[in-house]
């Protein structure tokens, strides 16, 4: 694995650990605000930040150098991510108040599986391990979300909708990242993200100064940290990665979320769970792996098969 690669793959797990914490919060501003509000909210504040950072990095850098204008395709491209986006992370949280947590993190995990074969229609076509990283991670997260009497319900249907949309998402930024300044990408798509989710959320959704009041520190690390570093750190991190490859480091998210409310919620970490954390730290693993390291162990696999049954006969 070349150096940037290896930068890219470090990058992305950051981000996974900041939004495996922040569903804490997410969790947490459900009943206090309305969804699209909330999602609205922390996309303006994340904005916020990336033009803060955006402004930090012209101050130190070249402050005389006059200011480009963004360009066309810049603009197109994330407000085209921001669509996106907003559809997704809307669905996701609408989905959450008729349905079950575990069920939520497990629909929502099926990107995983869902951006190499999406990726096939594209033309982008995932090795072995890619494929068999992405199977451990999706049955990892199996045991880490669902438990008995799992059925079905109304949400889940939205959140498996979200998780179509998180898709696409990884797959046009795996296009559009390369092409354009990470930094004003992502505040173009956060931006847009904001206004469509704020202009549904006061049209539909009511709310109190008392409401954002509770909904204040969900808000600021969902908005602060959950988008403002860990979606940036997305844009800049596949500019060098695979979108098949960035969903299996991504897949982390649900490892770190169930360790988070191990941590602060006090939430049991059972044998299952922690049998689930195994399969996606697995796949995460395996994904890694280039093809020829992939086919030894398969053969050192066959050889050691081979040897046991010679040494049963005998």
């Amino acid at each position: 694995m070349n150096p940037r690669s290896t930068r890219a793959s470090a990058l992305m797990l950051l981000a996974s650990l900041i939004w495996g914490t922040a569903f804490v919060a997410q969790s947490a501003s459900i009943g206090t605000i309305g969804p699209l509000l909330y999602t609205g909210l922390r996309f303006l504040l994340g904005t916020g930040v990336v033009l803060g950072v955006i402004a930090l990095r012209r101050t130190r850098t070249a402050p005389a150098t006059p200011r480009q204008p963004a360009s066309a395709g810049l603009v197109r491209d994330g407000a085209l991510l921001g669509v996106v986006v907003a559809v997704s992370i809307s669905l996701q949280q609408i989905g959450l108040e008729s349905t079950t947590v575990a069920n939520a993190g497990f629909i929502s995990s099926l990107y995983v599986i869902g951006v190499p074969l999406l990726g096939l229609a594209w033309g982008r076509r995932a090795g072995r391990g890619l494929w068999l990283g992405a199977l451990l991670a999706t049955l990892g997260t199996y045991f880490l979300s669902v438990r008995q009497g799992y059925t079905v319900r109304h949400g889940d249907w939205l959140e498996l909708a979200g998780a179509l949309f998180i898709t696409l998402q990884m797959l046009l930024l795996g296009h559009a990242a390369p092409r354009h300044d990470p930094l004003r990408l992502a505040a173009v798509q956060f931006l847009v993200c904001s206004v469509l989710c704020l202009g549904a959320g006061l049209a539909v959704e009511s709310f109190s100064l008392q409401s954002l009041r509770d909904a204040a520190w969900p808000i600021i690390y969902g908005g602060a940290l959950s988008v403002g570093v860990a979606y940036t750190l997305q844009v800049v991190a596949q500019r060098d990665a695979v979108p098949a490859h960035a969903a299996v480091i991504f897949s982390m998210e649900g490892v770190f979320a169930t360790l988070a409310a191990w941590l602060i919620l006090g939430q049991a970490l059972d044998a299952r769970a922690q049998f689930g954390c195994v399969l996606v730290f697995a796949g995460l693993v395996v994904a890694q792996l280039p093809a020829r390291s992939l086919a030894s162990a398969a053969w050192v696999t066959v050889l050691r098969r081979g040897r046991r049954a010679q040494s049963d006969a005998a």
